[in-house]
Formats: C-alpha cells, sequence, structure tokens
C-alpha cells in the first residue's frame, strides 16, 4: 500500500546548526506564524528536528547516526507525532526506529523508543560474506517449506546493525523468495550474525493484506492479498492460498486428455492493492471477479458446510483468466485443481468471470472429492446440477448488491447474440430451449448441461415452491409434472439436503432415482423421518417425474 515517506536522511550534528536553519525553524516555531491554524506536516517536522537537536542524549543519538522520517500524525489538538527510522554509520539499525511527541506549540513532550540500547560497534565489517549469508537463507525457506519443490529461489542480504535482540551488533538481514509448486510466493526473512553466521531470528515476510478490486459484474469488493516488499500479489493466504493468474491468452497443449504443456498462469501483481478499474481493457478486472468467486465460494462451503476448502484439506485451488482467444466457456479440471476462465466473443458472451459461475465450477472440485458423479448419462446431469445448485446458493450467500441471489444462471455473463437472458433457469429449465423440465426414460441420452434441468427444477421446488412469484425483482413461474402444489423449505435447508446427499450418500453412479433416495435420507438424517421437509423432498421430486 503506498505510502507518504520522507526519504530525506538528515544528519545529526551535534554542534554548528546552519543559520539559515535556525531561522527556519525560529520561523517554524513563531506563534504568530502559525496563529489559529493547525500544524501542517511540515511544521512538525520542523518541530521534531529542533527537538532532535535538543534531546539528542535523551534518545540515544551520537554523531555517528542518522535520521529519516518514516511518517506524521497531527491531532486534530494540534499536538504532533513524528515517527523516525535510524542508522548507524550508513547501516540501517533494526529495532532503532522511534516517534518524538510534540505539544501543540511545537515544544516536545516526550518520545518512544524501540530499544533503549546505545550502539557502539567495533566494526561494520563482516566476516561472514553476503554469499554466505544468502546460503543461509536459502536454506532456512526451504527447511520450512520442507517437502515442496521451490523454484525460481533468489536470496538478498543486506548489511543492518540489529538493535532488536539485545546488545546491538551487525547482521545480515536476508530476503529469500520463491515459489512453491502451485506458483503461489514463499518468502522468509532471515537475520544472520554477521561475525559467527549464527542465526539470530527469521520469519515469514509474505504478509496478509486486505485490499479492495474493481470486478466487472459483483462491484467494487474485498480481497485478501500477499504482500512482499513493495509488491502485492493476487494470492489469498486466508484461504489456502488461492490465487488468480493471467494465462495471456494461451490454451493448453492436451492430447487424450493428457496435458503436454499449460498456458502460462503469472500470478496478478499490483502496487497499491487497488485491483482492476471495473472495465475488461484493464486485465485485472476479470481477476478481481475470478479470485472474489473463489473467495466467497471457500467462505460458503466453510462457514454453512464446515468444509475447509474445495478439497477438504484446507488447501486452495487457483485460477486461470484470459484463456485463449474469445473463448466461450469456463471450466474446472481435475488434473490441475483449477477453475478456468475464457473471455468470450463480446457477442455472445462477456468473461466468463461471473459470481454463479466460479460457484459453478467449484464445486465440480467438491463432487470430485466426495460423489465424484460420472460425467455422462444421469449421473453427468447431477454432475451439473450440483454445481447449477450450490452454485447459485453461494450467490445467494454473497448477498452482492450489483449481482442480487437469483435462479437463474450465468446471467451476467451472456450478451444480445446470444437470443436468452441466462445460460439456464432453474424454475423452468425448458425455457433455455434445450433442458428437461422433468424426468423421463431418455433423459440420460441428453447432454449432461441440459439433463441437469430435472434437478435444478427439484432443487428450486424444493426451495421456493411451485407457481408464480417474485423475488429479489426476478418473476419466476415453476410448474410441476403432476399438476401438484409444491411448498418450499427454504434455500438454506435446500443447500443442507443436498450437501449431505452428495457427500454421504451419492455414489459415482447414481442416477435420479438414486438423487431421490439420497436426499431422503439426507433430509431423515437432519429432520427426521415424515419431518416437513422429508414430505417436501419427495413432494418435490414427484413434482419433477421421480417417484
Amino acid at each position: 500500500m503506498s505510502r507518504t515517506r520522507n526519504t530525506r536522511v538528515s544528519r545529526l550534528a551535534t554542534a554548528g546548526v546552519a543559520a539559515t536553519t535556525a531561522t527556519l525553524l525560529t520561523a517554524a516555531l513563531s506563534p504568530a506564524a502559525h496563529a489559529d491554524a493547525r500544524p501542517t506536516r511540515a511544521t512538525a517536522i520542523a518541530n521534531a528536528a529542533q527537538a532532535l537537536l535538543q534531546h539528542a542524549a535523551g534518545l540515544g543519538l551520537t554523531s555517528a547516526e542518522g535520521t529519516s522520517v518514516r511518517d506524521v500524525i497531527v491531532d486534530k489538538s494540534g499536538t504532533q507525532h513524528v515517527r523516525y527510522d535510524r542508522t548507524y554509520r550508513q547501516l540501517p539499525v533494526l529495532g532503532g526506529d522511534f516517534v518524538v511527541h510534540l505539544k501543540a506549540d511545537g515544544a516536545y513532550r516526550s518520545a518512544d523508543r524501540a530499544t533503549r540500547s546505545t550502539i557502539s560497534l567495533a566494526s561494520i565489517v563482516p566476516r561472514i560474506s553476503a554469499p554466505k549469508a544468502a546460503d543461509l537463507a536459502v536454506n532456512a525457506l526451504r527447511a520450512v517449506n520442507l517437502g515442496d519443490a521451490l523454484k525460481q529461489v533468489q536470496a538478498k542480504p543486506q548489511l543492518v546493525v540489529d538493535a532488536l535482540h539485545g546488545t546491538p551488533k551487525l547482521a545480515w538481514r536476508t530476503n529469500a523468495v520463491g515459489k512453491d509448486s502451485l506458483g503461489n510466493p514463499v518468502a522468509r526473512t532471515v537475520l544472520t550474525d554477521a561475525r559467527s553466521g549464527a542465526q539470530i531470528d527469521a520469519w515469514d515476510s509474505i504478509e496478509t493484506a486486505t485490499g479492495d478490486g474493481k470486478s466487472l459484474y459483483s462491484g467494487t469488493v474485498p480481497l485478501e492479498t500477499t504482500q512482499s516488499g513493495s509488491t502485492f500479489n493476487l494470492t489469498d493466504p486466508t484461504r489456502g492460498n488461492t490465487f488468480t493468474g493471467d494465462a495471456a491468452n494461451k490454451t493448453d497443449l492436451c492430447i487424450f486428455g493428457i496435458c503436454i504443456s499449460r498456458a502460462p498462469n503469472t500470478v496478478f501483481t499490483d502496487a497499491d492493492n487497488h485491483w482492476g478499474t471495473g472495465a475488461a481493457s484493464d486485465r485485472s478486472s476479470a481477476a478481481v471477479d475470478a479470485q472474489y468467486g473463489t473467495n466467497e465460494t471457500w467462505d460458503y462451503y466453510k462457514n454453512v458446510h464446515g468444509r475447509n476448502g474445495i478439497a477438504g484439506d484446507g488447501k486452495g485451488s487457483y485460477n486461470r483468466v484470459h484463456y485463449g482467444n474469445s473463448y466461450n466457456n469456463a471450466f474446472w479440471d481435475d488434473s490441475c485443481f483449477c477453475m478456468t476462465y475464457g473471455d468470450g466473443d463480446g457477442t455472445t458472451f462477456g468473461p466468463l468471470v461471473a459470481l454463479d459461475v466460479a460457484g459453478h465450477e467449484m464445486t465440480h472440485g467438491v463432487t470430485s472429492k466426495t460423489a465424484a458423479l460420472t460425467y455422462t448419462g444421469e449421473s453427468g446431469g447431477l454432475n451439473e446440477a450440483t454445481s447449477d445448485i450450490l452454485g447459485t446458493l453461494v450467490e445467494w450467500y454473497a448477498n452482492n448488491p450489483s449481482d442480487p441471489g437469483d435462479y437463474l444462471i450465468g446471467e451476467k455473463i451472456v450478451r444480445s447474440g446470444f437470443g436468452k437472458t441466462a445460460l439456464r433457469y432453474m424454475d423452468q429449465p425448458s425455457k433455455d430451449g434445450n433442458s428437461a423440465d422433468y424426468w423421463s426414460s431418455s433423459v440420460g441420452n441428453l447432454d449432461v448441461h441440459y439433463s441437469s434441468g430435472v434437478a435444478n427444477h427439484f432443487a428450486y421446488l424444493l426451495a421456493e415452491g411451485s407457481g408464480a412469484k417474485s423475488i429479489n425483482g426476478v418473476s419466476y413461474n415453476s410448474p410441476t409434472y403432476n399438476g401438484s402444489t409444491v411448498t418450499g423449505i427454504g434455500r438454506d435447508k435446500l443447500g443442507a439436503i443436498w450437501y449431505r446427499a452428495l457427500t454421504v450418500y451419492m455414489t459415482s453412479s447414481t442416477n435420479y432415482a438414486g438423487a431421490r433416495t439420497a436426499t431422503l435420507n439426507a433430509a431423515k438424517d437432519l429432520y427426521g423421518a415424515g419431518s416437513t421437509e422429508y414430505n417436501a423432498v419427495a413432494a418435490a421430486w414427484s413434482a419433477v417425474n421421480v417417484n
């Protein structure tokens, strides 16, 4: 995150302040100069400079030390607080920082120091070389990432004075950075005694940072990112290091399902942690949508179903955006455990990174780690429906005013050339021109995206019931095969029943009859046999001709 920093290093002079400086300080401190005015940043810095001259001994400053302003705060009352970093014989001092507190009139009040140790080193010539310090830091980085083949590992030592750990001593501060096997950044700062080579301390230097992004479809959204130095990466360490990368409009080279090479996937970076512009012309905007969709899906499964990550192991998947040229698709790939999004052709589809699409794709990952429904026939339709159902519930869970919950699939990505307002309609699936509203013996012969209609219709009926209604400003009118009236039990109970059925009762070969049995068993477990919820599940399946 960018911040104002005064980079002028002012050497502490023990005597002989120039007349011009004294004149400026006198003017700055003159009550007449700032009558009825709150002190400015410049005034605070000038006041603090005077305080340094008058209180050098109390602050532990000597002629071998230099100071630079890191931050300035001026309160409404006019009191001032100037924060300094310190050097010793031009070397940065870890723990040398201090804050000077000034009254409203600029008079010195007090100071807070990170260390009170006097800095006095016999020599600033290290016995341990910089390359040796780098090797030690790389080994330390590998040690905390044991078992992961790190790539692009680099280390950059800097000679410093360590005043944080007891008596001040000469040390190497080395930042070791690299990438893990998934392309996520890893980093560790290692502090090494420059005389003995002993490790003084070490800590992870990838920092969690809260930023925001302007998305294509969901407005401005919060993002958890990682910070390494002055750069932010679109990697979320709070959600298993999920990340989003740029495929650079390339594609994978795959033969018979085996990928010989993958499209590049360069993790997005940013200088100020404010990502995207909300326009497709900024490549980061689509990345914001993808990462946000990943975040909301992760949170939905964790907070609603207690599932820690898509695979249930706390590890994140990742996204690839800008895949191919005008690519009208998005897909989940078990082999990389990742989501891939095309940009669309602009006529039929826009970038396929909408929230419900993200929830849909990640749910394929959940299915692959649970029931593993075979992607053909009726089980394939149930696989697709599971992603539609739970992806839709992710959209409702997010409660985003720019993309409110609905029972339309992919409504944000369709363009006028598509000829419809959504990819699929859960209340009456046949409105897309291809999907099945009800089960028949031939439904398994349909493409899985269309045979999914039976389960999508069931899910809508179970949550909302049959008949005409308006929900969140969208009009629905859900019919039934048997002319019955179905009363819904709400989205939360739909999600609980379907998730339990998927993770406990369904198998790779589950068909629609099996799905009825699985969801009834789930409803019995959760609410009891013969309960309102159990009976509603039975009624909703009968309403789509699954008996």
